[in-house]
């Protein structure tokens, strides 16, 4: 198994109503290599960031298949997006929250 680095662990923010909300509670939404797991996003996100990171929950989003005619095809990939809790106070500016 290839080791991940902290920049091939996050792959980008994850900016929606809901995640901009939870920005607020400081609370940040990742997609994430479907690779990494919870150490290797809190590790990444301490260090891009400089930021201490409490909590990560992480979801494994399950492909999405539509039809084309009569074929049924991959319409949405499989991914994995990570939750990431940080301290009362610290934020992260790239949400521009």
């Amino acid at each position: 198994m290839s080791q991940l680095n902290d920049y091939q662990v996050i792959i980008k923010p994850i900016i929606t109503e809901k995640s901009t909300d939870a920005a607020d509670e400081s609370k940040y939404t990742f997609e994430v290599d479907a690779r990494a797991n919870k150490l290797q996003i809190a590790e990444a996100v301490a260090y891009i960031f400089d930021v201490d990171v409490v909590k990560v929950n992480v979801m494994n989003r399950i492909p999405k298949f539509g039809t084309w005619g009569r074929k049924r095809v991959q319409r949405k990939s499989a991914s994995k997006k990570a939750i990431v809790t940080l301290l009362p106070g610290q934020r992260i500016d790239a949400f521009g929250v």
